[in-house]
């Protein structure tokens, strides 16, 4: 029977300083560590380089992360998930899109008078990373880190729509939509056709789907690989705008202010040019940092709460 290689050790996997420290705990850590913003992708043999591991390690380490939803797995490559930032400081203290998003959201709600957030996709779930709320009478409970259905929201059909048709047949099937009002769509060829629809026109309108009496229109943010990697929306009440002046009084301040967030993610990190918004709008972007060291990932009930 052949020996187990003899475990490499790099600066994030070195020998136990003492007795109280978990050397498997601070391998793992450093497998989330190998990602950045460089280098959002990595190959078995590159995390293995990277820790110190050797790949039979490294193999062992991502797919426990993957089964736990921390990794994702394309191919020979392996990436980080938002549920990433469940686990805390490690991750979140290098993101940057909520810093970034944050101005941006506060100029959009000032000209709008509306609420504004930016959320990501994290399997069938939209994950919020920033918000701005006004103060109105009646408005949705939401926080940084609220889940709700991606099949629901105006966020999560945008983010939906730029997927491969393989990803998302597999987002749709294990979705299960749920019928949060009469409005809700829960049929599956309705759905697929309202995404259909997002994906030519580029923005995205969620009509008291979630809530009653609550309208949502959305728009992509996307990295300079023309990838939507985050998603920014408006949301308002239906006494205060219906679909023809959600289009012509939010939908451009909208397309702006994800065109600035996407200009300063390209002057942050200096990237190359990507689209975002509406097609033919045409603008500089940069990858995507998901988190804020406030943020906490919490998942909403079923029945939304509405703040009085």
């Amino acid at each position: 029977m052949q020996p187990e290689p003899t475990e490499e050790r790099g600066p994030e996997t070195a020998a136990p300083r003492n007795s109280d420290y978990v050397q498997t705990l601070a391998r793992g850590l450093a497998v989330i560590r190998a990602f950045s913003a460089e280098r959002p992708e990595l190959t078995l043999s590159e995390v293995a380089k990277e820790t110190g591991l050797t790949r039979a390690t490294a193999r062992r380490f991502l797919l426990t992360l993957t089964e736990l939803g921390y990794v994702r797995a394309g191919g020979r490559h392996f990436r980080l998930t938002p549920r990433v930032l469940e686990l805390g400081f490690a991750y979140l203290s290098s993101l940057s899109l909520p810093e970034l998003a944050q101005p941006h959201l506060e100029r959009l709600v000032a000209e709008v008078q509306e609420s504004a957030s930016v959320a990501v996709l994290d399997g069938t779930d939209i994950v919020y990373v920033s918000r701005v709320a006004t103060r109105r009478i009646m408005r949705v409970a939401i926080n940084i880190g609220t889940r709700f259905p991606a099949v629901s929201t105006s966020m999560g059909r945008v983010l939906l729509a730029d997927l491969d048709t393989e990803r998302l047949d597999a987002a749709l099937e294990e979705a299960r939509p749920v019928a949060f009002t009469p409005f809700t769509i829960t049929d599956e060829a309705r759905l697929r056709a309202e995404i259909d629809l997002v994906r030519s026109q580029g923005w995205a309108f969620v009509d008291q789907e979630l809530e009653e009496g609550l309208r949502s229109i959305a728009v992509p943010i996307r990295d300079q690989w023309g990838k939507a990697v985050a998603a920014m929306n408006v949301s308002s009440h239906t006494s205060r705008n219906d679909l023809d002046s959600v289009r012509r009084d939010l939908l451009p301040p909208l397309l702006a202010g994800a065109a600035r967030v996407a200009a300063d993610m390209a002057i942050t990190y200096g990237t190359a040019q990507a689209e975002t918004g509406i097609r033919g709008r045409r603008t500089v972007t940069g990858p995507c940092r998901v988190g804020d060291p406030e943020l906490r990932s919490s998942r909403m009930p079923l029945r939304l709460r509405r703040i009085r």
